[in-house]
């Protein structure tokens, strides 16, 4: 049998989903259909297809600096990955996918990859996972597999497929691939028939993607093939070469090889699919009252319809309002009218050229060894709600501009002041000073939390002088 392997590209930013998605916690690792993330929901849709379960440890490519993050969302969803691809600089999905399909034919004999965003959400996984089955059958033929969703409005946000009569497995060749239209044009396809949303989700072997990558863009390919020859380990992570894979052409595979190969058919896809990329998408598949209203968190309506109301950390309440957006989070606000969804795009430019943290952080901010919340600030202070995971331990570091002082509130702590270690306990305090040497470690079962008041003439985070770390961070 064929081996099938899943391969999850999870370098995007979600930006539209601005101000719960941001560059540091971008959407694919939040919770915003269920209980799980998004990533964790495409780990657990791959790893129970019919008949292939004990195969698909998924190869996952992804953004350096969301390395911890998928590594954890992994390990929540007790799955290990085949291989961990850090991407140093983004490039885009061709070479994404271009190592993603040198590191599956290192540990397999030219297997089918199935290519999937991290982002999106089924209604009817078991029509996917149909699908999947359709374009394996192709896939080992040698045909390179786009899965075409059945359009049910005329989206403007879409590239469409073209699609040939089908054959008797329902496979349809491919006749062309259309940019994002106008409405005219996509009410026309509508009407028209065979045209499908491109889902950008494709299925190949990984020797077929590696010739017609070669064969239409060889620089790419060069390019990718040094970063791979060249990567090391690190952890659980494989880092490519950063200089070798920075010289690689940027490209989505759409442009670099589905649109110029012979070799493209497209498979009809109904499974209630959503690429879940704007507020009004998040709105569309959740559950909603009577009145259209879908909510999140402490929420109060009266007298609204048709919204979306999502609350992090306060009480929010909306009266007489129609088809707006409310998203509240612990620092920014978002109101809009929900037809302007893919306006928040324009916000989060605003904010990059103005250089706000918000764009890239939330207040409470994840590392591999916990979390800590910016509760309060001010000149020459600031107050951090710190939780360190069990076992887990912050670097060994020191500060050239800021003293600290941690408070223990809950959990034991093992504390490096220069050549002093000393476990405090709950209610106990120590005192850090500027340019000390030191470190903070959980030894317990249970997380630690603590206070840390920081004082200073400067209170970056990058102030931050490590000389060892577990994560690979020194």
């Amino acid at each position: 049998m064929t081996q099938l392997v899943p391969v999850i590209l999870s370098g995007g930013s979600g930006s539209r989903l601005w101000p719960l998605s941001r560059a540091q916690r971008p959407k694919q690792f939040l919770s915003l259909t269920g209980d799980n993330s998004l990533f964790q929901q495409t780990l657990e849709r791959v790893c129970d297809i019919e008949g292939h379960q004990a195969q698909l440890s998924p190869i996952v490519v992804a953004n350096t600096d969301h390395r911890f993050l998928v590594a954890e969302q992994c390990r929540e969803m007790a799955i290990e990955p085949m291989s961990l691809i850090l991407e140093p600089v983004a490039r885009n999905t061709a070479p994404a996918i271009a190592v993603a399909a040198m590191a599956a034919m290192q540990k397999s004999d030219d297997p089918v990859m199935l290519v999937l965003p991290s982002d999106h959400t089924f209604s009817d996984v078991a029509a996917f996972h149909r699908a999947v089955g359709v374009g394996l059958l192709a896939a080992q033929g040698g045909s390179m597999v786009v899965f075409g969703i059945t359009p049910t409005y005329p989206e403007t946000g879409y590239g469409y497929v073209k699609a040939r009569k089908a054959d008797d497995h329902g496979v349809h060749a491919v006749e062309a691939f259309v940019e994002k239209p106008n409405l005219g044009l996509a009410r026309s396809y509508i009407e028209q028939g065979g045209y499908y949303w491109n889902s950008g989700m494709f299925m190949f072997r990984a020797s077929v993607y590696l010739q017609e990558l070669t064969r239409h863009r060889p620089e790419m390919v060069k390019a990718c093939q040094g970063a791979w020859d060249e990567s090391t380990i690190d952890l659980e992570f494989v880092r490519l070469n950063k200089e070798a894979f920075a010289s690689s052409p940027s490209d989505s595979i759409d442009f670099a090889v589905m649109e110029k190969t012979n070799k493209a058919v497209v498979i009809p896809l109904d499974a209630g699919w959503s690429d879940v990329g704007a507020w009004s998408a998040v709105w569309q598949v959740q559950d909603r009252d009577t009145s259209g209203n879908a909510i999140k968190g402490d929420v109060l309506i009266e007298s609204s319809t048709n919204s979306y109301v999502n609350a992090q950390s306060r009480m929010v309440a909306i009266v007489g309002m129609d088809n707006v957006v409310v998203v509240e989070t612990s620092d920014a606000v978002l109101v809009m009218n929900k037809d302007r969804s893919q306006d928040v795009k324009k916000l989060v430019d605003q904010l990059k050229s103005s250089k706000r943290s918000e764009v890239d952080l939330h207040r409470e901010v994840f590392r591999p060894w916990g979390s800590y919340d910016s509760i309060d600030h001010g000149k020459r202070f600031q107050v951090k709600r710190i939780t360190v995971k069990p076992s887990a331990k912050l670097s060994v570091q020191m500060h050239h501009h800021r003293a600290e002082h941690w408070v223990v509130v809950s959990g034991t702590a093992r504390v490096r002041v220069g050549d002093k270690t000393q476990l405090i306990t709950e209610n106990q305090s120590v005192y850090i000073p500027v340019g000390e040497v030191h470190s903070l470690e959980n030894p317990g079962k249970v997380p630690l939390h603590l206070i840390e008041v920081q004082t200073g003439s400067y209170l970056g985070e990058d102030d931050i002088v490590r000389f060892e770390d577990l994560y690979g961070r020194a």
